[in-house]
Order: C-alpha cells, then sequence, then structure tokens
C-alpha cells in the first residue's frame, strides 16, 4: 500500500535545495560541452587523417 504523507523538510534543508536548483544545470551543460567538443575533434582527425590522404574523388 502507498503511504500518502508526504516527507517534511526542515526549513534550512529546504532553502539548501532551493539554493541549488536556483544555480541552474551548469555542470549538465557542461560535461554536454566537453562531449560535444570530444566528437569534433574526432571527427576531425578522422577527416584529415583517413580521407585527406586519400586524396580527391575521380
Amino acid at each position: 500500500m502507498f503511504n500518502s504523507d508526504s516527507p517534511q523538510f526542515a526549513p534550512a534543508d529546504q532553502q539548501a535545495v532551493d539554493r541549488v536548483v536556483a544555480a541552474g544545470p551548469r555542470g549538465a551543460l557542461m560535461l554536454a560541452g566537453i562531449a560535444t567538443v570530444i566528437v569534433v575533434l574526432m571527427w576531425l582527425v578522422f577527416y584529415l587523417f583517413v580521407f585527406m590522404p586519400r586524396g580527391a574523388l575521380q
């Protein structure tokens, strides 16, 4: 059976949660940015060292 009582937080705990939520998702955005840069660099290295040495298609 489900417990319908919601947990009660102390005001100090709620203020800490509010500060964290107000800071925003900086860490997630930083991680996504780093992952994107790594993927772009991998693509660039692959392009320069695999496709460029083969030359143009004829």
